[in-house]
């Protein structure tokens, strides 16, 4: 796990759009909000997600974006974000084991 404050390493992932991000394409020009949770569509990650999405242009307008991350497939995450209407992407990981929410900057 990473320390508060250090850099986020390099890393490329597939959104539930179809899309790559890289990071190597942000660096130094925005911040990232890279948040795991546990499960689509449960009470806890629904309310978690939607409050990203609530402040979503508060955090645009001081250039950052915001990336969730869970184990859940690209098709759940298509669904999840198509109900709840979210406007950033979700980043299907099965393999990892999730921390609590944690925020890294770059």
């Amino acid at each position: 796990m990473l320390k508060p404050g250090t850099s986020a390493p390099l890393f490329e992932a597939k959104l539930h759009t179809g899309d790559l991000f890289r990071l190597a394409d942000m660096r130094n020009q925005y911040h990232l909000v890279l948040y795991f949770y546990p499960k689509d569509f449960t009470f806890s990650c629904t309310r978690e997600a939607c409050a990203f999405r609530d402040h979503f242009e508060e955090m645009k307008d001081l250039r950052a974006i915001v990336l969730g991350v869970s184990p859940d497939l690209p098709e759940s995450h298509q669904q999840f974000a198509r109900e709840h209407r979210l406007a950033f992407p979700l980043v299907s990981n099965p393999q990892v084991n999730l921390p609590a929410a944690m925020g890294l900057h770059f």
